[in-house]
């Protein structure tokens, strides 16, 4: 007799074979060896499965077009490996690692709306999950919740005696009202505080950390850390010759870029110092240029160039500190 194929049990994919092969697929999205996953994570509910993966993607490159083909890469491997519906695959970049690419390797691809010309896409910053601060209220209450049910059903079902506890709390508040006494007024002022805190939390987006970048497809959403940024800055001001130290500071809106130069003619290595900065921000699709504010300022062992290299520079101008605002 057979047994029909519904009634011979079920087959499960286990949360961790999920997150490898998501993990593996990342790797194999880009050119071999160019994707390093740092960690990944799944979650199988039912024929469902969500993925994230935590990667270092290569630099140069343009970051939305490289994340994308990670992600749809990720989302449609494991989906095909598993046998398991995978909607969507969040894809975090951690960090850019700058590699040599080698003669037979493709430049990176370049966006559409980069090459021309157009307006960047209106993207807002996604909204942050806040998983700690939601699960410790969560646990504060459930354990509030469940020892107050405890004593509830011990006391209707089991005909015990209430709490001591529950017993004091009620017969206090039922003879006391609000404590006028400075230790009342804190208490209320930290419960009044602890719930404007939680408003706060549930109406702003959070992850200031994050810089949203053009969406390469409806529906997709791309965000670039500052650190990130405040790194590519920091690489491109450095290539600039007689610059030394460099510190790069970028918000949500400004980025601001502080270089020493160490030998040169100041004026023409601001040029270039802004200019490897405007190169730099212009290259990373970001949905809303950041302004930049470069500041030049020579060191102590700088000496002004020979008379000769260009006019303006020589002994008499001296170390001075310039500072230029672009939007």
């Amino acid at each position: 007799m057979t047994t029909p194929a519904a009634e011979r049990g079920t087959t499960t994919v286990a949360d961790r074979a999920v997150r490898r092969i998501a993990e593996r697929a990342a790797t194999e999205a880009l050119a071999p060896g160019a994707v390093e996953v740092s960690r990944g994570s799944a979650t199988v509910r039912g024929r469902r499965a969500q993925v994230g993966v935590t990667v270092s993607l290569p630099y140069p490159a343009v970051l939305d077009e490289a994340g994308e083909s990670v992600r749809s890469h990720v989302a449609e491997r494991t989906a095909r490996l598993t046998g398991l519906t995978v909607p969507s695959a969040r894809i975090r970049v951690r960090r850019l690692s700058r590699r040599e690419r080698s003669a037979g390797q493709p430049a990176p691809p370049v966006a559409a709306s980069d090459s021309a010309g157009a307006a960047p896409a209106r993207a807002h910053r996604p909204w942050s999950q806040r998983r700690l601060p939601v699960a410790v209220f969560a646990l504060a209450a459930a354990a509030a919740c469940a020892v107050l049910l405890f004593d509830v059903v011990s006391v209707h079902a089991a005909d015990r005696a209430p709490a001591r506890w529950r017993v004091e709390t009620l017969e206090w508040l039922s003879t006391h009202g609000p404590d006028p006494t400075t230790s009342g007024a804190l208490a209320a002022l930290a419960v009044f505080a602890l719930g404007v805190w939680l408003l706060v939390v549930a109406v702003t987006p959070g992850r200031r950390s994050g810089l949203p970048m053009r969406p390469p497809l409806p529906g997709v959403r791309a965000v670039l850390e500052r650190r990130a940024v405040a790194v590519f800055l920091r690489d491109a001001v450095t290539d600039v010759p007689g610059v030394g130290r460099v510190r790069v500071r970028v918000g949500r809106r400004t980025a601001r870029v502080r270089a020493g130069l160490q030998f040169g003619e100041p004026n023409g290595a601001r040029r270039a110092v802004t200019e490897a900065a405007e190169g730099a921000t212009a290259g990373l699709g970001l949905a809303r240029p950041l302004r930049l504010r470069v500041r030049l300022k020579t060191e102590p062992a700088w000496r002004a160039p020979g008379p000769g290299i260009e006019s303006g520079s020589g002994p008499g101008s001296g170390p001075a500190a310039a500072e230029r605002s672009t939007p």
